[in-house]
């Protein structure tokens, strides 16, 4: 069997079993663990399977998508955490953005095909949903993101004291997309730090 042939093979076993043991690969293949190891390696580092205690397991699609997607879906820079925007699309996969700003816009490029999209707080760090949080933009307070900023609140009134002590303007979902659209078509649509 050549090794694009037991690769196959091995995507078929693991559809059907989820994980299996090295030692039962090499067995069901009749081939020694050290060609299973090799054969494994691409299917790990492309998020395919992830290593186990003595096997591999199937990654499971939102997991594969997070490996192969760790940085900014719109800017490519590395996301993090406390500022990050999920996008749900309608066939499950999850897209991540590194902040408001970037998410927001890709968000718009697609459409209907966004089933749901999840932010932060920015004070609270709690997850909100994008159509019910408040957006400060033009604010005095840099955190090192994306130019125009825009940071997220669950909260109209935290939003408000914010802006009383660092500056800006409080949109709601259906304003901020139309505003950051505009702001970024008259800076050539890039995004900058």
């Amino acid at each position: 069997m050549l090794p694009v042939e037991r690769m196959e093979r091995i995507k078929e076993i693991l559809e059907s079993e989820k994980n299996i043991k090295i030692t039962d690969l090499s067995s069901t293949l009749g081939v020694s663990e050290m060609t299973i190891h090799r054969d494994l390696k691409p299917l790990i580092e492309d998020g395919y399977v992830f290593k186990t205690f003595g096997g591999v397991s199937l990654a499971n699609p939102v997991e594969m998508n997070q490996k192969v997607n760790s940085g900014c879906v719109y800017c490519h820079r590395p996301v993090k955490e406390k500022l990050a925007y999920k996008l749900i699309l309608q066939d499950q996969r999850i897209e991540t953005a590194c902040c408001a700003h970037c998410g927001l816009l890709r968000q718009q490029q697609l459409g209907n095909q966004v089933a749901q999209a999840m932010c932060y707080d920015f004070l609270c760090q709690t997850t909100i949903s994008v159509p019910l949080a408040y957006y400060v933009m033009d604010t005095s307070l840099n955190i090192g993101c994306c130019q125009p900023q825009v940071l997220s609140f669950e909260w109209r009134d935290h939003a408000e004291s914010f802006i009383k002590g660092f500056g800006g303007a409080i949109y709601t979902f259906n304003d901020i997309t139309k505003v950051l659209h505009d702001k970024m078509t008259d800076s050539n649509g890039t995004c900058h730090t």
